[in-house]
């Protein structure tokens, strides 16, 4: 990771005595932040002007135990987190820091996986359901026919699809007998992966601190997204008795109490005050607070998320609705709209450790640029079947155009292709659904590494005014058709989280005080293509995605033709 080249000045005010800090003061104010992802958990640590100090990163393991199953080890999952903090804590205190200096630490996680636990021993019933995984195909095809199904979107903001997490609770509850027991003895605790580590960090039992923020909250199906509580209906309908299983306490992102502090090792005592889903911290990070913000980030999936302002707005042309952020106080939640692709840095990884393209996943460009176009190649990666816009439970990753001509440069560059090709429809759906085009749009994540892929991501004409946080390389201008600009600091899932963490302790008052926070050293690019060839790669990638409809269920075989 690198630091920024700059340090943004702005005033701040910690505290309702205290005066103004200027960039000196600042630098000598410090906030954890726990970014837990799909593959890797991280702990960083950021001064008072958003500059990351010091960090430490580690892969956990994937579980693949059926095709389209994904599951994590939540204790795995947890124990990276402690070896994290341990390190990263270790590299502070070495560049001459002290721990007294950490006002808080801020937490943002994976969202809808799911993760069951025993109330009375603190240990976990089954392993976690990764938000990727498809085995609930068939239940969501059920359900779609159940009595009430149709009012679900309206009331929670999602479709019925594998995606929530009440889904893979529903399959656990159907497929595991110790998860029933459980149930009917009113033990069973429910958590996704952001209530799981604030029981643990917490000290498991000992403290019992069992909470939700919003934003997570908001992705489980559970909560009624226009009052943020859980709703009755949406739990009678999943067919849950809310008196045999726990559900997490939902509270704003931004708390100096609900989330405790951290029970054991070098951060002992340290306050948690801010805990938001991956994806609003992205959006936090790119310091969208106000209506009209977007961002895109390009993780082991790829989420944009667009500021809709204080009112949820549903979607309908195949978005989700959801919680932005809350900062709590006398602050109103804040809603977007959000087109969710499930597979964008996986399928490099897919390329990389399974079809042994490259060794190094950023090798990615270098393959890709080996060839001048895709060769007639359309890689529709839909290893967990396809999201937003389009909703396609049962498509399976499928490789069009193959000839004795196709190169694995070919494939690579599909590969890019297939998440850029997706961003295009859910900017069409978000600007049929909002009324109104975007005026910027904020990119990050790890697979914005590719210079290929940001210069093609842009390409399908757009009047939008991209604004690009990608993690190093050129432009991703040619799927969009307009100019790219990218900034230095590309850390900002982590900041998202530590801003709101930074609210709750005093860092930072108002969204003021952030506005220079990873605003300089940007650079800009500008498409290279035609709309002509933008509109024939896009209209390649349309007949792709339905022909790639029907195979997830193997059962159905050519009877479904």
């Amino acid at each position: 990771m690198e630091n920024p080249s700059h340090s943004p000045h702005h005033e701040h005010h910690a505290g309702d005595d205290t005066p103004a800090q200027d960039e000196v003061s600042l630098k000598k104010v410090f906030i954890g932040s726990v970014d837990q992802g799909t593959t890797s958990t991280r702990f960083l640590i950021f001064d008072g002007t958003g500059t990351p100090v010091a960090s430490h990163q580690i892969e956990f393991k994937q579980i693949y135990p059926q095709p389209g199953w994904i599951e994590h080890d939540p204790n795995e999952i947890f124990e990276s987190v402690e070896a994290c903090i341990e390190e990263a804590t270790k590299t502070f205190v070495g560049n001459g820091h002290s721990i007294s200096d950490i006002k808080a630490i801020g937490l943002t996680t994976q969202r809808e996986t799911t993760v069951l636990w025993d109330g009375e021993t603190g240990e976990t019933i089954h392993t976690a359901i990764a938000w990727p995984d498809t085995r609930t195909q068939s239940i969501v095809r059920e359900l779609k026919q159940r009595k009430g199904a149709e009012k679900l979107q309206d009331i929670c903001g999602l479709p019925l699809s594998t995606y929530p997490s009440a889904l893979k609770l529903t399959w656990l509850f159907r497929n595991s007998e110790k998860v029933r027991e459980t149930y009917n003895e009113g033990r069973l605790m429910f958590g996704t992966i952001d209530t799981w580590l604030l029981f643990k960090l917490n000290g498991g039992k000992e403290r019992d601190i069992h909470v939700t923020d919003v934003t997570n909250a908001s992705r489980t199906m559970f909560v009624n997204l226009h009052n943020l509580e859980y709703d009755p209906f949406v739990l009678d309908f999943f067919q849950l008795d809310s008196k045999k299983i726990k559900f997490p306490k939902v509270v704003p992102n931004s708390d100096a109490e609900a989330f405790g502090s951290i029970a054991v090792g070098p951060l002992k005592g340290k306050k948690i005050m801010g805990c938001i889903g991956d994806q609003s911290a992205a959006l936090v990070g790119q310091l969208g607070f106000t209506p009209g913000k977007a961002k895109n980030t390009y993780g082991t999936g790829c989420f944009l998320l667009y500021n809709v302002g204080e009112k949820p707005v549903i979607s309908k042309h195949g978005l989700l609705a959801t919680v932005a952020f809350h900062f709590g106080g006398n602050r109103k939640p804040v809603y977007a709209l959000e087109g969710s692709i499930a597979v964008a840095g996986s399928a490099v990884k897919f390329l990389q450790n399974n079809l042994g393209f490259f060794e190094a996943s950023h090798k990615i460009n270098d393959l890709a640029a080996t060839v001048k176009d895709n060769g007639g190649c359309v890689f529709v990666t839909a290893f967990s079947g396809l999201f937003a816009p389009y909703w396609i439970d049962d498509a399976k990753g499928t490789l069009f155009g193959l000839t004795q001509h196709t190169e694995k440069g070919h494939i690579a560059r599909a590969t890019l292709e297939a998440t850029c090709f997706q961003t295009k429809a859910i900017l069409e759906a978000m600007e049929k659904d909002s009324g109104h085009r975007l005026s910027e749009l904020a990119v990050d994540g790890g697979m914005s590494n590719s210079d290929l892929c940001m210069q093609v991501c842009l390409s399908l004409e757009s009047p939008w005014e991209i604004l690009i946080n990608a993690s190093e390389q050129q432009s991703q201008a040619d799927i969009i058709n307009i100019p790219v600009d990218r900034p230095t600091m590309r850390e900002t899932t982590a900041l998202g989280s530590a801003i709101v963490a930074g609210f709750a302790a005093g860092v930072w008052q108002e969204f003021e005080d952030l506005k220079k926070i990873n605003s300089e050293d940007r650079m800009t690019f500008k498409p290279a293509i035609s709309k002509t060839a933008c509109d024939n790669l896009y209209a390649q990638w349309e007949r792709a995605v339905e022909m790639s409809r029907g195979w997830l269920d193997s059962d159905r075989g050519a009877a479904s033709t």
